[in-house]
Parts: C-alpha cells; sequence; structure tokens
C-alpha cells in the first residue's frame, strides 16, 4: 500500500494530466459552444493539484469541431488542451477499440469483446496523436500523469520522445487474469506500452497481481512480488502499486445533510444506483429482488426497489438492448406482485445531480450495489458518505474493487440470487446497534482515504524514488531455463557487439572484457555445450577479435560460416555481388560526413552514423536507406547504422538454421536445446525463426516491440547468463 505521507506543494513539478476527456464538457447551443465542468471526483481532485502546482490537462472535448469553429477558451491556472477528433474516429478508437474490446476483455467478459483490426489501427493513431500533444506541451520536469483504457499505448510514445520526464499511469478500470488478457490480439503491444511509465496504479492488489502475470508470461519480464512490486524489462523498471481511489467524502456528507426531505413514503427503500452497463449487473440485482419477494412474502406492499439507471453509451447497440431487457424484466415483475396501491421496483432512467443523490443515499435503508466486475464502484463510497442520520446498510457485491476495503458491508455474489435475496433480508431485517457498528467503520475508513489521500499518495509514489530491481542472479536464470535444458545438449548462439560487449562508437574500439572471455570460455568447455557467434561483422574480423578456435563464428549475418565441426560455409550468390559492393561503398561514401563512415566486409557493408545527432542522423539514414536499395541490396537497420545486404533471402535466422542442422542433423530439435542472445533488429530474424523451439533475449531498450522471448538489460546480465551456464548442473 502507498505511504499515507501528504504530498508538500513546496517545489513541486507541473503536472500534465492525460485523460480522454477534458475537466469540462462542450455541447453546442443556439448561441454557440457551451462549456460546464464535467462530472466526477476525479475533476474535483485533479483540479486543485493543477492549479497549485501548474501544469496542464490534455483531452478530448466531447463534441466534433469543424475546421471553422474554434472551442471557447478562459483564463485558467493550468492549461487545457483538447484534442480534436473526428467522428469516424470516436466511433473507431471510442466506441469500438475502448468500448467493444477493451472495456468488456478488462472486466472479464470476454464473450462481449469484439475485435476488429479496424479499431486497433484508430487506437493507435489517436493515442500517438495524444503523445504528440503531450511531447509539445509538457515541460521538462513535467509529470506526466496518463488516466485509463482510452490511453494504453501513449506512455510508449511519448517515452520515445521524452526519455527524462516521470511519466505515471493509472487504471481505473480491472485488469484481468493473463488467460483473459491474452485473448486480444495486441496483448502484447499494450503491455509493452504500459512498460513505459515509471508508476503503473491500480485500484486492488487483484488487478496489479494479474498485470504481473501478464507481463512475465507474455513478455517475458522479470518480476519481484514483495510489498514492492517492480517490473524490469530490458533496461528500463517499472514500479507498480495499489491506490484505492476514494471520494470527496465530506462533500457528499455536506451535501447529505443539507438535502431538503424526501416526499414521505410509506415503504423501507432499497435502492439501486448505476450507469446503465452490463457489469453492473442490474437484471441480476432485479432477479434477486423478486426471488426476495418470493421466499419472503412478508416484504410485499412494505418495500420498494428503487433502482436509478443513468442514461450511458446508447449509440452502442449492446446498451440499447440493456435498456429494453430492463424495460421488460421491470414490468413483469411489477405486473406480477404490483397492488393498488404498490409497485415492487420504481425504475428511473435518468441523470440525477449529486446533491440531490446525496438525499435520495441518505434516505435509503438499503444500498444494494451488486456489479457482476467493477474496478472500485463510487456509489458504494457515496452512500456511505451520505449516512448522516440513521445508518442504512450496504450490500456490495463481492466482484467490485470496493468490496477488497469495505468489509463490513454485507458481501454477495451478484450471480448467486438466492444469496443476494437472503443479504436483502438480512439488512432489512438488521438490528440498530450492528447497523451503526457497521457505518461507523465504513465512515471512518471512507472519510480517511479520501480523494485528496489517493491523488497525494499516487503523486508521492510517481515523483518518488526510481524502481529497481536486484542485479539479475543465477537463480533467475535457473528458474527461466532450468527445466529447459535439464538432460540435453544446448546450442548456444551470440551476438558479439552490444551483447558480448558494449556498443562503441567505431567497431575496433568493442573489446571484450577480461572477465567476459573468461566466462565465455569456461561456459564453451563443458561438453554439452556448443557455442557459437553470430554477427553483422565479417568472418575474418570477427574470429580475429573472438580468438577463440573452438568456437563456431557467423560473419556477414551468416553469409559466411565456419566452425570446428561446422563445414566452411559461404553463400553460393555472394560471388554475383562482391563487384556490386564496391560501387555501393563508393556511393555511400558521400554520406560519410559529421561523424558517420562505411564499414566494408567483403559481401556486404554497414553505413555507421553513431556519432551524428538529432534531426542529421535521421536525414543520413533516410539517404543511406535509398542508396542501398537503388543498387539492389536491402537494406535493414541496426544500431544507429544501416546494413546493406544482397537480396538473397538469407539471414541470422537461416544461418541458425544452417548450423543447427549440419551440426545435429534434420532432428536436431528432439537433441538439443537452443538460446540465442541478440540486441539489435538484425536479431529478430533469428528471434522469429526461432519462435517456439528456443529461448532467446533480447537486450536493451524495450522501445520497439521483439520476438524474443525475453528482454536482458545489459552486457552485464550476459555475463551473468553464461557464468550460469558454465556452472549449472
Amino acid at each position: 500500500m502507498p505511504s499515507k505521507k501528504k504530498l508538500t506543494t513546496h517545489g513541486a513539478p507541473p503536472i500534465v494530466v492525460v485523460s480522454n476527456r477534458l475537466p469540462f464538457t462542450y455541447s453546442r447551443t443556439a448561441k454557440g459552444f457551451e462549456r460546464r465542468p464535467s462530472p466526477g471526483g476525479l475533476v474535483a481532485a485533479l483540479e486543485p493539484v493543477l492549479r497549485k502546482h501548474g501544469g496542464k490537462w490534455i483531452g478530448w472535448p466531447g463534441i466534433e469541431v469543424r475546421q471553422d469553429e474554434e472551442l471557447p477558451t478562459r483564463d485558467e491556472p493550468y492549461g487545457v488542451v483538447p484534442i480534436l477528433l473526428s467522428d469516424g474516429e470516436v466511433s473507431r478508437y471510442y466506441h469500438g477499440m475502448s468500448n467493444r474490446t477493451l472495456w468488456p476483455l478488462l472486466h472479464s467478459m470476454p464473450a462481449r469483446a469484439q475485435f476488429e483490426r479496424r479499431d486497433w489501427d484508430s487506437y493507435e493513431k489517436v493515442n500517438a496523436r495524444f503523445a504528440e500533444i503531450v511531447v509539445a506541451e509538457a515541460a521538462d520536469d513535467s509529470v506526466i500523469w496518463v488516466h485509463d483504457y482510452h490511453m494504453m499505448l501513449a506512455p510508449a510514445a511519448i517515452r520515445e520522445k521524452r526519455p527524462d520526464n516521470r511519466i505515471a499511469f493509472f487504471l481505473h478500470i480491472p485488469f484481468p487474469s493473463y488467460d483473459t488478457f491474452r485473448l486480444l490480439p495486441w496483448d502484447r503491444e499494450i503491455l509493452r506500452a504500459l512498460l513505459a511509465c515509471d508508476l503503473l496504479g491500480f485500484q486492488v492488489p487483484g488487478y496489479a497481481r494479474n498485470f504481473l502475470d501478464c507481463v512475465e508470461l507474455s513478455l517475458g519480464a522479470r518480476v519481484h512480488r514483495g510489498d514492492d512490486m517492480v517490473v524490469e524489462y530490458g533496461d528500463r523498471t517499472t514500479r507498480v502499486g495499489v491506490f484505492p481511489i476514494g471520494i470527496e467524502f465530506e462533500a457528499f456528507e455536506t451535501m447529505a445533510r443539507e438535502a431538503p426531505p424526501q416526499p414521505e413514503v410509506s415503504h423501507r427503500v432499497v435502492l439501486g444506483v448505476d450507469r446503465l452497463d452490463y457489469t453492473k449487473g442490474i437484471p441480476e440485482r432485479i432477479y434477486a429482488f423478486e426471488r426476495l419477494l418470493e421466499i419472503h412474502p412478508e416484504y410485499r406492499e412494505k418495500i420498494v426497489l428503487l433502482q436509478i439507471a443513468v442514461p450511458s453509451r446508447s449509440q452502442v447497440a449492446e446498451y440499447r438492448e440493456l435498456k429494453s431487457e430492463l424495460d421488460e424484466l421491470v414490468g413483469r415483475v411489477n405486473g406480477h406482485f404490483a397492488t393498488a396501491n404498490w409497485s415492487p421496483i420504481r425504475y428511473l432512467y435518468r441523470s440525477f445531480t449529486r446533491d440531490r443523490l446525496a438525499g435520495i443515499y441518505r434516505d435509503a435503508d438499503v444500498a444494494l450495489i451488486t456489479p457482476l466486475r467493477d474496478g472500485m464502484n463510487l456509489v458504494a463510497k457515496e452512500f456511505v458518505a451520505c449516512q448522516v442520520e440513521d445508518p442504512g446498510v450496504l450490500i456490495l457485491s463481492k466482484l467490485a474493487g470496493a468490496a477488497n476495503t469495505m468489509q463490513e458491508a454485507l458481501r454477495v455474489n451478484p450471480y448467486d440470487i438466492d444469496g443476494t435475496a437472503e443479504a436483502i433480508h438480512r439488512a432489512l431485517s438488521m438490528e440498530d446497534s450492528e447497523r451503526a457498528s457497521r457505518g461507523a467503520a465504513l465512515r471512518r475508513r471512507e472519510r480517511r482515504d479520501n480523494i485528496d489521500e489517493w491523488v497525494s499518495s499516487f503523486l508521492e509514489a510517481a515523483t518518488g524514488r526510481i524502481a529497481a530491481l536486484a542485479p539479475i542472479s543465477d537463480a533467475d536464470f535457473e528458474k527461466w531455463l532450468g527445466v529447459f535444458l535439464r538432460g540435453h545438449t544446448l546450442a548456444l548462439f551470440l551476438d558479439y557487439d552490444g551483447t558480448l560487449c558494449p556498443l562503441q562508437e567505431h567497431p575496433s574500439e568493442a573489446v571484450l572484457s577480461t572477465a567476459m572471455r573468461r566466462t565465455l570460455k569456461t561456459c564453451s568447455r563443458r561438453p554439452d555445450t556448443d557455442v557459437a557467434i553470430i554477427s553483422g561483422r565479417s568472418l575474418e574480423d570477427l574470429r580475429q577479435t573472438v580468438n577463440d578456435p573452438e568456437l563456431t563464428y557467423a560473419g556477414n549475418h551468416g553469409l559466411e560460416i565456419d566452425g570446428a565441426d561446422v563445414p566452411h560455409f559461404v553463400h553460393e550468390d555472394l560471388l554475383h555481388y562482391r563487384a556490386r559492393v564496391e560501387a555501393l561503398a563508393k556511393e555511400l561514401g558521400r554520406l560519410s560526413v559529421d561523424g558517420a563512415w562505411v564499414e566494408e566486409k567483403g559481401p556486404t557493408l554497414t553505413y555507421h552514423y553513431r556519432a551524428v545527432a538529432g534531426e542529421r542522423a535521421e536525414a543520413l539514414a533516410k539517404e543511406a536507406h535509398s542508396i542501398i536499395n537503388t543498387a539492389g541490396y536491402q537494406a535493414r537497420d541496426a544500431h544507429r547504422a544501416v546494413e546493406a545486404r544482397p537480396p538473397i533471402g538469407w539471414d541470422k535466422g537461416r544461418a541458425v538454421l544452417h548450423v543447427l542442422r549440419s551440426r545435429y542433423g534434420p532432428s536436431w530439435s528432439e537433441n538439443v536445446r537452443v538460446i540465442y542472445v541478440g540486441d539489435d533488429e538484425t536479431d529478430e530474424d533469428a528471434f522469429r525463426l526461432l519462435s517456439g523451439l528456443a529461448i532467446t533475449f533480447r537486450l536493451g531498450s524495450p522501445n520497439r516491440p521483439t520476438a524474443a522471448s525475453r528482454r536482458l538489460s545489459d552486457v552485464n546480465a550476459v555475463r551473468t547468463l553464461l557464468h550460469w551456464l558454465s556452472k549449472r548442473s
């Protein structure tokens, strides 16, 4: 749990809030645009923070703005930056990917989820646009706070341009289990984007644990699950925290005290208040109330279920169908039980102001809050805050996040119709002393853990220490590889530059450390381990640099291979390209300026621009691509370099397969276990080919997606791997 220490305002950095909606809702009127504050505790909580610290709120204004229109602005102590979306983008990014795909999936209702590639493409595009605006608007010291499932890709796009800003993300809704989340075709993309954050916040521990399972099992991330939850993915670490959101407790309490008396009724009131959504369990609630009247006929004509359903997402077919279902269900129950002076259900399909709701909360005898799944459920907390007189009883679904702390509520399984009916009976027959004790305990906790405490604790964590894991150890590799390798010969493939030694300004400066050379030699001397070095360097350069005759070497990305028990191999098509590469080298030589140069490697070459900065580097790389492709070669990106390869369908993946077949025969996969370690895009060919056949590791920054099984942080992690391999049992 986060610390309860309050965040001080002195010297605090500015905050950039990024959410789907702005803190204001815009609408068109006869007089033009009208702007009203958006409802909800989040706006009320974050606005004072922005007013104190400065900063900006970036979001969608809620309507399509034509080119000849301009949204009205006012003088605010913080910036309000609207993101303009077309109706088509809203249809696919918001109604489509956000609400037809992510909403049901994250609420563990995969049967309702729809997976449309066009929706995903729009989601990517809109998230990228949000990120561009954030990069343009955020100060160098800003804390960038991204909110909710609409913006799950934005952190990675922001991080790519703002590597030094603190980025935090809070998910307001549930996060599902690994088995559910992996149904999403783009699960790895979303997980990788979220790990661009310094801090990830969830409502309850169960959601955080589900997230840790997903990044460990889907991405192969390194995870620590103690009191301080940390994820290491490549060279980046992300802290994962639990921050249960609260409400404006005192505001609701005051509204409840000041609300006028409700019209006198002769019935006790069981209250349900929900946004009209299939996750809220409203039909199941009505079935439970119907069951109560069947098994406890003494409540007939003495109680009423007041169900308030706030209109929501009426553009979506599923929500229109839900409304029709509820209309029919309420009509059936009322038709069965109603008398001349009493109807058991009063169903109101409309919105209410907060002060009006406060009075309704206050005077209800029972609150029946039974979602099928909910991130938190603030209605339960609002009901508790409004119990300022004779306290009512809260019945709460065990599947709502709020049930994690609101233990004094009567907690039910919303799918258990009979159990929920009996809970209503218990609530209605509860003694005054028990009601008072339960209500007092709930009120103390919600008063303490209010919305201000949530903001304070989250920002304290977001601006605090950077998350870190202990250095990778033998125990990690034993966990990942122990069972995989047991009883088998190991074929180990290692890239050189950036993997066995750090990248240098010039390849000639990349020399194996004494410790790495010693560990590599010890590993290769094991009778059950065969080591191959596979690199973009020429074969001769690679052999001289590593200088170990017992290893196998694959140079020029495997176009040239030689080893102790692998026949010497040179790809047969290289002869046709040796003359052409000289002309290409001369043409690329024109770009050998400002710290860029051409490395000639026999049949291939590499254009390096490691010493070139900024936009100049991008321009040179683009021109190099053009020259290489025009010459009939394939241009492939590497670390601050462009590789020129003959277009003969050969790469590191094909080279690995050639070595495995040559050394172990066509049934190699039955007799040997394979590990491949590399650090750049040229290794992705091997990662893809070996997928499902090997365990692969990619080093370094997770900014780019990878087909590797796992990521390692740096060269030191590779040395730890080799050390473990050399002495494994």
